[in-house]
């Protein structure tokens, strides 16, 4: 373990952005991550992982620790279940081939996500109709304060779209260390009726599809829409799809017939920002090194060296105009610093 200075974060964030650590460190078991977190000169820390959900405004003026603890093991299994538990560092996508190949399903849905094992309950990742939770058992988590670990089960991480207790009330307090996964062994249940799988299944003709069959639709799909991170800087999706009341979207439709929606409950509906964005005419739309991405509204882009308050910048202007066009409020799902 190196302390390292003057370190550009270009190569640990899926943006892009070319901020600088003033301190670096890359830590790959857990008393050299406790080592780090006991150094007092090094007050202003930062946690890292596959840099995936984060924007870059500023460079950071102190610590930061790259998370790296790697392995991937099964901890128990019946007949029809196996728990895989899952150590932080581990790239998301490579974990779920793994299980994938070893026919574990219930994650096959959270095929190409970007990032790393251990953000995942951070944010309760989801896509396609599963979310993390619905596979999630338990995490190990290190308490920055005492140095303890502490494990959490799924009820105690207060699951919700897009969010988690590390979000909200013990948000800054703890790094994931590993994730516990309960999935299935046989008989797969098999999330195909939303979005796009069951016509990609359709046109790869599969008439059963298997685990294997679905994370092959869901990249495919994903391919399609959303730019490589190696190619185009991105972090997915920028922006949370939001929640509106029922009133309000009956409201709305008087005046855009197509607006598409998923219903939360009688007074809730969920309504895809990215059909909000494109309406307000951000689709396709560049600003030089940077803009919106032409396939998915979504998907804000550095497609050169532009910098991190460009692309805030930009995020509050489509936040601005969708307020103004929609009455609708958007939030960042990526995390600003």
């Amino acid at each position: 373990m190196q302390i390292q200075n003057n370190i550009s974060l270009k190569p640990y964030n899926t943006f892009g952005i070319d901020a600088k650590a003033k301190h670096f460190v890359s830590v790959s078991n857990l008393e050299d991550l406790k080592e780090v977190l006991s150094l007092n000169n090094h007050l202003n820390k930062l946690f890292l992982g596959g840099g995936s959900n984060m924007l870059l405004t500023q460079d950071f003026d102190g610590l930061v620790i790259h998370i790296n603890l790697k392995g991937i093991a099964i901890i128990s299994e019946n007949e029809n279940t196996v728990t895989v538990q899952a150590h932080a560092g581990e790239n998301w996508h490579e974990f779920v081939l793994w299980c994938i190949n070893n026919n574990f399903g219930g994650i096959e849905n959270l095929s190409l996500i970007p990032g790393n094992v251990g953000t995942a309950p951070i944010q309760n990742i989801g896509a396609y109709g599963v979310e993390l939770k619905d596979v999630f058992q338990s995490c190990e988590a290190l308490e920055l304060r005492t140095q303890t670990l502490k494990t959490f089960s799924k009820s105690e991480c207060n699951f919700g779209y897009r969010n988690s207790v590390f979000k909200q009330e013990a948000k800054g307090q703890y790094v994931i260390t590993n994730v516990n996964f309960k999935l299935s062994k046989k008989k797969h249940h098999l999330s195909i009726n939303y979005g796009a799988i069951t016509a990609q299944l359709e046109a790869m003709e599969v008439g059963k599809p298997t685990i294997h069959d679905v994370s092959k639709a869901v990249i495919s799909i994903r391919e399609s829409k959303l730019p490589n991170p190696k190619e185009i800087g991105n972090s997915g999706s920028f922006f949370k799809n939001p929640v509106i009341s029922t009133a309000h979207f009956n409201t709305l439709l008087e005046n855009f017939k197509d607006i598409p929606s998923y219903p939360i409950s009688e007074e809730e509906i969920k309504v895809p920002a990215g059909w909000l964005i494109e309406k307000a005419g951000f689709k396709g739309k560049s600003f030089g090194n940077y803009g919106v991405h032409k396939k998915q509204a979504l998907v804000l882009v550095n497609y050169g060296d532009a910098k991190g308050t460009d692309i805030l910048n930009l995020s509050k202007l489509i936040q601005k105009t969708v307020l103004r066009i929609f009455g609708i409020s958007i939030e960042a799902e990526v995390n600003i610093i």
